[in-house]
């Protein structure tokens, strides 16, 4: 077990806007924190997630979506990356503390787009804004 405070970042699919804070944090922030993701439901890992983290030198391909049920891990703060999951964020007793942060949906954002050129622009957008939410994320407050 690490002592170092553990942190959820929690969405509806774990599929791309949690994975990218999963990975910012790890990259960032793995001296000060254990960070996870996890998902209301399992949507599966987005490629084009994927694709725009990796731009930014952070690889999240071996990442899994999964559901909060399957980490058994007790939380010292949930961040909620979406409205759906914070709507549906289950309660967390003891010492875990939650806080919501929305960040825009890229799959959304793009659904229109013909090819990833035209869709990449919301993920590096909104995975900027995860990176910059990460890297002044504070445990003490």
């Amino acid at each position: 077990m690490s002592s170092k405070p553990s942190v959820l970042f929690l969405c509806t699919g774990n599929s791309c806007r949690s994975q990218m804070a999963e990975g910012w944090a790890r990259h960032l922030r793995g001296q000060d924190f254990v960070a996870y993701s996890a998902g209301i439901e399992k949507h599966g890992l987005n490629p084009r997630a994927v694709m725009a983290m990796q731009e930014a030198g952070v690889d999240i391909s071996g990442h899994q979506s999964q559901l909060l049920s399957e980490l058994g891990v007790a939380f010292d703060l949930v961040v909620t990356v979406c409205s759906h999951a914070r709507e549906s964020c289950p309660n967390f007793t003891g010492k875990t503390k939650v806080i919501h942060v929305g960040f825009d949906d890229p799959p959304f954002l793009s659904k229109d787009a013909r090819d990833d050129e035209e869709a990449l622009p919301h993920y590096r957008r909104v995975r900027d804004e995860i990176r910059a939410f990460v890297t002044a994320l504070s445990l003490d407050s």
